[in-house]
């Protein structure tokens, strides 16, 4: 058994998929439209992409925007995604204007960083030390 699909409410999924694209640089693998201006939408990691699809899921259902907020009210990720060097990728991602909650972190065996991704959520990057 293996991960093969995981999601990520978001407000907005042009934003959502510009953001994930064009700044995390995640490839668009599927868009079917759902009617209603909604889509299955979903992005890959660029390194593998025949791997665990990201689905950039409507936030729409009333259960969601309550969720949400507590989460980002305290200041919990909702996904992480794991890369070759969290302090670089701090730098890259800082450069290009995403706004971080909280910067590097080494934590034990790992090192994280938090960032807004513009869409309502908060997603934590993490690497080896």
């Amino acid at each position: 058994m293996k991960i093969h699909l995981t999601s990520v409410f978001v407000d907005d999924q042009d934003k959502a998929l510009k953001f994930y694209t064009e700044v995390l640089g995640f490839l668009k693998k599927e868009e079917i439209p759902l009617g209603d201006d909604m889509r299955w939408l979903t992005v890959v990691s660029a390194d593998a992409p025949n791997g665990t699809e990201l689905v950039l899921e409507p936030s729409s259902h009333p259960a969601v925007p309550p969720f949400k907020r507590a989460l980002q009210d305290d200041g919990i990720p909702f996904a992480s995604f794991a890369v070759q060097d969290a302090k670089a990728e701090f730098k890259r991602l800082k450069a290009l204007g995403v706004r971080f909650t909280q910067e590097p972190l080494e934590m034990g065996p790992v090192t994280t960083a938090v960032f807004d991704d513009t869409c309502g959520n908060l997603i934590q990057i993490a690497s080896p030390n």
